[in-house]
Formats: structure tokens, sequence, C-alpha cells
């Protein structure tokens, strides 16, 4: 994501009736003392690593994640690249399977929002 979008950002607030104001208002962040940038909503982060694993195993492969959101401020205009790790590959049943630690870097600092989640993979991944 080369720029999180305060487009995006105002627009996820109103499906989600999120009524908090840092997320469309960058007065309201300014007044936190985190300057004149809008707060990215949690939901919208996961959603840009579900968008990497789809890209890296397709549609549907996703049979579970947990994430955690140790320093979740994310703003508008920051470049964002969501990265994994495959750590262990399993069959269940005839499913080729893999767990992956996953992530979202800004700068290349990790940390943002991170979590664990387990993928089938297709059959062009399972060597």
């Amino acid at each position: 994501m080369e720029s999180v979008s305060a487009a995006r950002m105002r627009t996820m607030a109103a499906i989600l009736r999120d009524p908090n104001p840092v997320h469309w208002d960058r007065k309201a962040v300014a007044a936190l003392g985190l300057g004149e940038r809008t707060i990215n909503q949690g939901p919208l982060g996961v959603g840009y690593m579900v968008n990497m694993l789809h890209a890296w195993a397709g549609e549907n492969c996703i049979r579970r994640m947990v994430m955690r959101f140790p320093n979740p401020l994310i703003l508008d205009s920051d470049r964002i690249v969501a990265r994994g790790a495959v750590t262990r590959r399993y069959k269940a049943g005839q499913a080729a399977m893999a767990e992956c630690d996953i992530w979202l870097e800004r700068d290349g600092e990790s940390g943002m929002i991170e979590g664990v989640a387990t993928v089938c993979l297709p059959d062009n991944l399972t060597e």
C-alpha cells in the first residue's frame, strides 16, 4: 500500500458506524499530539494482510487468523507493506496447509499489527 488513504478511513468509519473522529477529523488527531493525519482503523490493516495472503495462496485460502494490535497507529499517507513467513507446513487430510506469521511494516518498522494465519495451500504451492 503505497499510501494509506484518508478517504478509505472515512468510508470505513461510515460503514462501521464508528463514532471516533480520529478516523476522519485531522484536528481531532492533532489534539492528541499526533499531527494532522487521520488514524487507520484496525480492520483496514487486517484487510491489507488478508489481501496479501489471497495474492499468495488464492481466494478462500484463509482458515484461521489470530491478530494482535501492539502499535496500531497507522496514519494516512503512511506506506504500509504486508509481510509473512511460513513457520510450518503440514497435511490436514488431503489438504496442504501452512501456518504463517504475518505483520504490517511501516518504513521497515514492524509491529503495527501482527498475527498468525493458517492457510490452505493450492496445488502449485505444496512443494
